[in-house]
Formats: C-alpha cells, sequence, structure tokens
C-alpha cells in the first residue's frame, strides 16, 4: 500500500508540535540558516526536540536549507547539515545544487519546489541524481502530474493550501532587481502583493491601483483524491510564516479529509496514530485571500485578488439595511461580539471594523464604517472560533492490545502498538485468589487500561488467567508504568530514518546550457552542472543581474483574467505592449500566448 504524507508547515516549535498533535504525518521547518523564509528558522536543538516528538508517531521532520548560496556560505551549510542529521532530522529540502557536492552525511535530499520542477524529464532527472523526493511546481495540472508520475519513481509532493506565488517558485527576481531583497535568499519584498496601474503602450490607464499580481490562496481540499490517484504521495501546507492557530486549523481539516478518503482504499497513512478533533476545522476562518484551485483543472480567470492582498476571511453575507449606528445581515450566519469584520469599499480597497454587539439581526460595531445595502462582508476574525483554538483542539493516540496472562512462576504483561512494536514485562509474584472473582477481573482491566498520561490509548484488553487473582492497584500500576517505558524505548530504538539516495553522477542534465535562471551562484554548484553534461552556465541573478532580464515567469495571465485573451476572443481595450506602474516604476508585460505564460520586465521608462 502507497503511504500519503500530510506535510504541515512550522514556523517555530511550537507550531510543529501543534501539527503533530493535529495528524500532521510530517512537519519542514526551517533550518537555522539559508531557509526560503529567512524569517522562519529555528535553533538546531528545537530541531532535535521536534523530531524526537515526531518519530513517537512515526512522523517526520524535513528542515527546509533551499536558498541559493555564496562559495563563502557553503562551509557553514556544510557544517549546518551536519548538525542537523544529527539532531534527528529525516530529510533536506534544498534548491542549490551546489549543496549535492558537500560532504554531507546519509541524509535524504528532497528538491524544493525552486528547482523550478515543471517536466518529466526535470524530475527523472532529479531522480537520478540522488534525490528521494521532488517538490512539485505549482502552476501544473492533474494530466501533468499523471505524465511526470507514470514516466518516474520517485516521490512526489504537491501543495494543497495556502499562499501562492505569481511566478514559478525560483523564477522571480523582482524583489533582488528592485530592492536587493533576493527570493532565491529568503527575503522575497513580496512586490507581488502591491497595488499596480495597468498602462497601455500610450499611458492610457486601463486598470487604476489594482493588485494584478497578487493570487488567491491554494485549495485543493476537493481533489485530493484526484491528486493521489495522479501519482502525489506527500500534500503539501504552505505557511511557513503563519501562526500555531493556523496551524491547527487547516492541519485539522485535511487530516479529516484524508482520513475519510484513505479508509478502505489502497493507500495508507504515512504516520501512526488516530487524531481526535474537539472543534469543528474551517479554513475559511484562518488567514485567506480567497480561495482557487489554480491551474490543477484547467485554466480559470479569477485566480487573483485584485481589490487587497490582505485576509478576508470568511463570506457573511449581505447588509441589509444601514442605519447610523447599525446594520442587518441578510443570512443565517451567527455573528458574535468581537468579530472582526470587512468589505470592499466603494473606492475599492479594503476596510475592516469590529463589532461591538450583537442583538438577534442588528448588528452594532464599535464605529460605524460607511456602509450601504448589499455590500458583501467577510469575516476575518472569528471571536469564538479563535477561544476555541486556545483550549485543548486535538489529542493523537498510538492504538495498544495489552495481553495479560500467567506464567508458572507469576505473570506476564505485554503491549503491542499499531505498529507490530512489542514490549513486555515478566515478574515473579505470589498468586493471591481473588474473593470476588468477576470484580477482580473489573479491576485488572481498568487499572491497565489507565493510560491517560501517555500517547497510548488501549485497542484490546486480553486477561488470561486459570483463576482470577487479587492485585493491589499500584502493583497494576507500576507494572503498566514499567510496560509503556519498555514499549517507548521500543518504539524510539526501531525508528529508521530514509537515507540518501545514491545518484548517478554522469546522468546528463535536460539542458546543455544555463542562463541566469539556472540559479548557479557557486562554484560546486557550477560543478554539478558542468558534471551532469551542462557545457556552460551563467551566474545567478544575485552575483551579476543581466541586462533586459524577465523578473518574473508567470502562468497567470492579465489578459486572460480580464477576458482580454485573443484565443478566447478577446481584445485588449487599448495599445499593446502593456505596462504595469507603481509608485513611478513600470515594468513591461510580454505574452507568450504559445505557452500561455507572462512574463514581468523592468522597463527603463519612468513614469
Amino acid at each position: 500500500m502507497r503511504k500519503i504524507e500530510l506535510l504541515a508547515p512550522a514556523k517555530n516549535i511550537e507550531c510543529g508540535l501543534a501539527a503533530i498533535n493535529h495528524g500532521a504525518d510530517a512537519v519542514y521547518i526551517g533550518a537555522p540558516q539559508f531557509s526560503a523564509r529567512a524569517a522562519a528558522g529555528v535553533s538546531v536543538s528545537d530541531i532535535e526536540q521536534l523530531s524526537h516528538y515526531a518519530h513517537r508517531f512515526r512522523a517526520k521532520v524535513l528542515v527546509a536549507l533551499n536558498t541559493v548560496l555564496t562559495d563563502a556560505q557553503l562551509l557553514e551549510a556544510e557544517r549546518l547539515i551536519r548538525q542537523i542529521y544529527n539532531a534527528g532530522a529525516d530529510a533536506l529540502i534544498v534548491q542549490d545544487m551546489g549543496i549535492t557536492q558537500l560532504d554531507l552525511p546519509p541524509i535524504a535530499l528532497h528538491a524544493s519546489t525552486q528547482t523550478d520542477n515543471r517536466t518529466a524529464d526535470k524530475v527523472r532527472f532529479l531522480e537520478q541524481a540522488g534525490f528521494s523526493r521532488v517538490v512539485l511546481a505549482r502552476e501544473l495540472s492533474l494530466q501533468q502530474i499523471r505524465e511526470i508520475a507514470s514516466q518516474t519513481q520517485v516521490e512526489l509532493e504537491a501543495f494543497i493550501h495556502g499562499a501562492l506565488c505569481v511566478s514559478y517558485s525560483g523564477q522571480c527576481y523582482m524583489s533582488q532587481a528592485m530592492c536587493g531583497r533576493s527570493a532565491n535568499r529568503g527575503e522575497c519584498a513580496q512586490f507581488c502583493r502591491l497595488p499596480y496601474d495597468l498602462l497601455d503602450a500610450e499611458g492610457k490607464v486601463l486598470l487604476k491601483n489594482k493588485h494584478l499580481l497578487s493570487l488567491k490562496d491554494l485549495n485543493q481540499s476537493e481533489h485530493l483524491k484526484e491528486l493521489i490517484d495522479a501519482g502525489v504521495s506527500s500534500l503539501k501546507i504552505e505557511g511557513r510564516l503563519k501562526d500555531r492557530e493556523y496551524v491547527q486549523n487547516i492541519t485539522a481539516f485535511y487530516r479529516k479529509k484524508l482520513d475519510d478518503i484513505l479508509d478502505g482504499t489502497r493507500y495508507r497513512q504515512a504516520s501512526s496514530g488516530k487524531t481526535t478533533f474537539f472543534f469543528s476545522p474551517e479554513p475559511a476562518k484562518s488567514f485567506n485571500r480567497g480561495f482557487t484551485d489554480y491551474f490543477l483543472t484547467g485554466r480559470k480567470p479569477d485566480i487573483i485578488q485584485p481589490d487587497t492582498p490582505k485576509s478576508l476571511g470568511e463570506p457573511v453575507g449581505h447588509t441589509a439595511t444601514c442605519g447610523t449606528r447599525s446594520f442587518t445581515l441578510s443570512g443565517n450566519i451567527e455573528l458574535n461580539n468581537g468579530d472582526g469584520l470587512c468589505f470592499i469599499n466603494r473606492q475599492g480597497s479594503l476596510e475592516g471594523f469590529r463589532v461591538n454587539k450583537v442583538d438577534g439581526k442588528e448588528i452594532f460595531p464599535l464605529e460605524m464604517p460607511k456602509l450601504w445595502p448589499g455590500a458583501a462582508l467577510f469575516r476575518n476574525q472569528d471571536s469564538e472560533f479563535e477561544k476555541q483554538l486556545q483550549q485543548k483542539t486535538a489529542e493523537r493516540n498510538i492504538r495498544i492490545d495489552i495481553d495479560f496472562s500467567e506464567t508458572p512462576d507469576g505473570f506476564i504483561l505485554q503491549l503491542t502498538d499499531e505498529d507490530g512494536i512489542t514490549a513486555s514485562i515478566r515478574t515473579v509474584y505470589e498468586k493471591q485468589l481473588a474473593k470476588q472473582p468477576e470484580r477482580a477481573i473489573e479491576n485488572i482491566h481498568n487499572q491497565l487500561a489507565k493510560l491517560g498520561n501517555t500517547i497510548y490509548v488501549a485497542r484490546h484488553i486480553n486477561i488470561q488467567l486459570s483463576s482470577p487473582c487479587f492485585f493491589p492497584n499500584s502493583t497494576l500500576n507500576e507494572w503498566r508504568r514499567q510496560a509503556i517505558d519498555a514499549l517507548e524505548k521500543n518504539r524510539e530504538r526501531s525508528y529508521r530514518r530514509p537515507e540518501r539516495h545514491a545518484g548517478n553522477g554522469t546522468v546528463a542534465f535536460p539542458q546543455q546550457t544555463l542562463d541566469y535562471t539556472g540559479n548557479v551562484t557557486n562554484r560546486k554548484a557550477e560543478t554539478f552542472y558542468r558534471n551532469h553534461g551542462v557545457q556552460s552556465t551563467a551566474p545567478g541573478f544575485e552575483l551579476h543581474e543581466p541586462d533586459h532580464a524577465t523578473l518574473m515567469f508567470c502562468k497567470h495571465c492579465i489578459k486572460y483574467a480580464y477576458g482580454w485573451c485573443t484565443k478566447q476572443g478577446g481584445s485588449v481595450p487599448g495599445q499593446e505592449p502593456l505596462f504595469l506602474r507603481h509608485n513611478g516604476q513600470r515594468y513591461r508585460l510580454k505574452f507568450d500566448c504559445r505557452q500561455c505564460e507572462m512574463k514581468v520586465e523592468k522597463d527603463n521608462g519612468i513614469s
């Protein structure tokens, strides 16, 4: 049976532990340095603590060291990778191929989505080069994923939820070009979330102050089975900058979805343990810009959120009536005192306000905004839901079978967990027949089942005695404690981390030349590509900015989004070429209609 992994993000150890407790089969977390989310790195000791906890459930810890490195950073990266391995991490997520040329411990390597994994040729190469997993580009369709899976054997990982970058990952140079903060070094300034004017060649404003590159958030919750059937083994939630409450809610939501899908199929959960939830997870109640399935089931025009890059939250209806101090809301959504609501105002920007009091259908804001009948409202802060997330929201348990039987001179207590790992305690003990046999058996059962302060829960308890015996509760409790301690040690000893795959050092890379988009920023990476048949490599953008370089490579197309695609029978209401403008800086748009792609270039003309 193929194992299916739910992979959750963690910006710190608190989020990592929450992810495991809410059903994640694996957690990915940033290395102390060289992570693609520079603000989300953790210490080696935190990685060690998280790994120890995760491994109790046979869950994995993947460490992201997925930036491009300079020659001066390679030795430090090599030392850090060894520390990460010694801390117990299961795999390293990397972008820079120079890392493969270092003196590494036998840690499994995963090719980050920033290595731009869009084709079967690229994925096959990475597999043959020694990567045990490849993280696919977010822009792929189901059919493209099927084609890649049919031509490769490597594990495939795909994003299922969270923020989307408008450019192909690893192929965005806007932040580096405009303010010296490289996305490939974990310092992206998020130019895709800024408002732009869209101009035609004559300077006419076609669209004003719109977030034309800001995508909605990914949500593939309705396509999980299709992704799994297509060949994806790891389903990844984005969010290494998100807080603990986000991780709890989103991980729980997808765990429940997957449990329903995996039951009775040829697939199984990648880790151990059953998670019980004490709340109803709902993705719309966590940070989101609205949801899209992106290109998974075909191109759609409504994948951007042009009005705001901030969280909209969940739709709650439309205003029915508006007064000077209050308003009424259509629909049956129940609001709470302290909720945060928002709407797109008549100027086209997001405006928020706090609910001070709810009286039936009448809502009294703390300060009354300029609403109008029919205005669409969203709740981006649910005060009651947030209170739930501050309480105990989940419990994860390993199921065990307990067998208690007698020996000629005493008794044996054996535990067998759901992974088939056993531990037993054999004791020499004088047998004292019970005066109340039925009560004695019941008491043995009850005492052995008391596992409340552990991660274990009894699945079956089998008591086999020739005659019921009396035991003090303290004796049964001590035997149970010793058996649990032994089982914990056996589980820890039996855990095996995945090993690094041996790569073919001479397999040919799909290209013979690499320009700046190859992201080669050190000699080790250059050596890697030369060994794999690449005849020439240009320096990465961070080392040398080429003239007239494309700053973004996008599957998203502004012309398609606004119905101007000529292939669809539309036309631009102005003269091409088109330009984006922000704070006086212009960017030229180029449209590759054959590939259905859009490129963003810096334009030297300032307007």
